[in-house]
């Protein structure tokens, strides 16, 4: 037998004059996760010099990170809901902090990837409790769509910014600066978050779904483990196969686990006959895939392409973190009144004409005629997005499954920005092949393959259409007092 749910009002609700400061620390924490998976991409190769990285080995410098991030968020997210979404909330921090610490003092490959999986690990802790403490604590309509605004403008402007950071670090600091940069962040919010956010009470009824964490924890790392090694070893070899296979017995095992009667589940399956939550869910793992993969071919084309330094590239990166920043903010006081569902369609047409246009840059693109446009096309539909995938996904669900819905949320996306980036990856790579073979020269042919990867990312935005139409629209235009607009087919 379950717990029945703690009120909201009687555990969440922070005075007024912490709402600021609450705000202010989810989105940091947040920004910093998000910005820690690409920070340090423009420092890779003086990072492979230093401590001797074999080719096959400096991937998991990201890989690590990721693995871990995605692994361990659904289990993040139940364990802000079980345990107190404060007590996690400050884990992840400590957790983070204490790892970046000590991968910026690594001395060998073995210690830089280790550190970096716990960074990963504190983040999959400290990502869904950031969003339960907005959604208990922001629990009117218009100023939950603020809250989640602003979160989700910070979450899409971070990966930006870490191109940018990354080749401010690269090009006037030592690239250990991209991880310690984050101990005296992560120190500050720790002390934020311990005097400003309040403690919301565990659920010691229930228990931890023990099973159930580890065949899905185990599941999405193998999965994501195959599909990070699969453009390296090809979707053929052994590994990759047992990865992937690996990962489909340990989900059914965890999808079984969790459907069984009498059993307090690590994820309630009933959660997914919320049509919002379904949905908002399916154009989060569409969208974050078109996004996190145009970061990754973005800056391959600036600097392999158009011959741009690392700073450049950083500074190129600025009209698309404004533009996350301008459709995040900007929607949200509409969002109550129009729903998700208008927001989420405008959103993902925009960004899918931005990356076509995008994809059209060639060797002898400018910024002004050729970049400019396009990415802040780019980031106004994506900031969009964002906002509205958070307020939907989150949708009408009790406050004890607000970590947990999190955690689905943020889990989605990490799988969509991982296989999204694989298959344009693979895409890219052939198409520069040819275009070799062909006898074109490097440049040319480089510049072939990235636009058919941005092409094709304007493609999985558009698959993500259909999903935001099955997202319910609102009823009526003003919100009730009692909580969320209701929704209808």
């Amino acid at each position: 037998m379950t717990a029945p749910p703690v009120p909201l009002l009687a555990t969440a609700r922070a005075p007024a004059r912490r709402t600021g400061l609450i705000l202010a620390a989810c989105c940091v924490s947040q920004f910093m996760t998000v910005l820690d998976a690409s920070v340090v991409n423009v420092a890779l190769p003086v990072i492979a010099d230093e401590l001797r990285f074999s080719r096959a080995g400096l991937q998991w410098v990201n890989s690590a990170y990721t693995l871990a991030v995605c692994g361990f968020l659904l289990l993040g997210g139940r364990l802000a809901d079980l345990y107190g979404q404060r007590r996690m909330f400050l884990c992840g921090i400590g957790l983070f902090t204490a790892a970046s610490a000590v991968g910026g003092f690594a001395g060998d490959p073995a210690l830089l990837v280790m550190a970096r999986a716990f960074q990963g690990l504190g983040a999959a802790v400290m990502t869904p409790a950031t969003l339960a403490v907005l959604g208990t604590t922001f629990t009117g309509p218009a100023e939950r769509a603020r809250a989640y605004g602003a979160w989700g403008a910070t979450s899409g402007a971070a990966g930006a910014a870490g191109v940018l950071l990354g080749g401010v670090i690269a090009q006037w600091f030592s690239w250990r600066w991209s991880l310690w940069i984050n101990v005296p962040i992560g120190l500050a919010l720790f002390a934020a978050v311990r005097c400003g956010v309040p403690a919301t009470p565990g659920r010691d009824r229930v228990r931890l779904d023990l099973a159930g964490a580890a065949t899905v924890t185990l599941g999405l790392m193998a999965l994501v483990y195959g599909i990070a090694e699969s453009p390296a070893r090809g979707w053929g070899d052994p590994r990759t196969i047992g990865s992937l296979a690996a990962a489909a017995v340990l989900l059914a095992a965890f999808l079984t686990l969790q459907a069984r009667p009498g059993r307090q589940p690590l994820v309630p399956l009933g959660i997914f006959r919320n049509r919002t939550v379904s949905a908002a869910n399916l154009v989060a793992f569409f969208s974050i895939a078109a996004l996190f993969s145009t970061f990754y071919f973005l800056t391959l084309m600036l600097q392999q392409v158009l011959g741009y330094s690392p700073l450049e590239t950083g500074l190129s990166y600025l009209p698309l973190s404004l533009g996350i920043a301008a459709g995040g903010f900007g929607i949200a006081p509409h969002l109550p009144r129009l729903g998700p569902r208008p927001v989420l369609l405008t959103g993902l047409t925009a960004a899918s004409c931005g990356l076509l246009w995008l994809s059209a840059a060639g060797p002898d693109a400018t910024f002004a005629a050729d970049l400019l446009g396009p990415t802040l096309l780019l980031g106004v539909g994506m900031g969009a997005v964002i906002n509205a995938t958070t307020n939907a996904a989150t949708h009408g669900l009790p406050v004890h499954q607000a970590g947990l819905a999190s955690g689905l949320l943020n889990t989605t996306r990490q799988l969509g920005s991982a296989l999204g980036l694989v298959v344009l990856a693979t895409l890219s790579g052939a198409r520069i092949s040819d275009g070799l073979a062909a006898g074109r020269n490097a440049v040319d042919a480089s510049s072939a393959g990235y636009g058919l990867a941005l092409s094709t990312a304007a493609l999985f935005t558009a698959a993500a259409l259909p999903a935001a139409l099955a997202v319910p629209v609102r009823r009526g235009s003003r919100p009730s007092r009692g909580g969320a607009p209701k929704l209808s087919a």
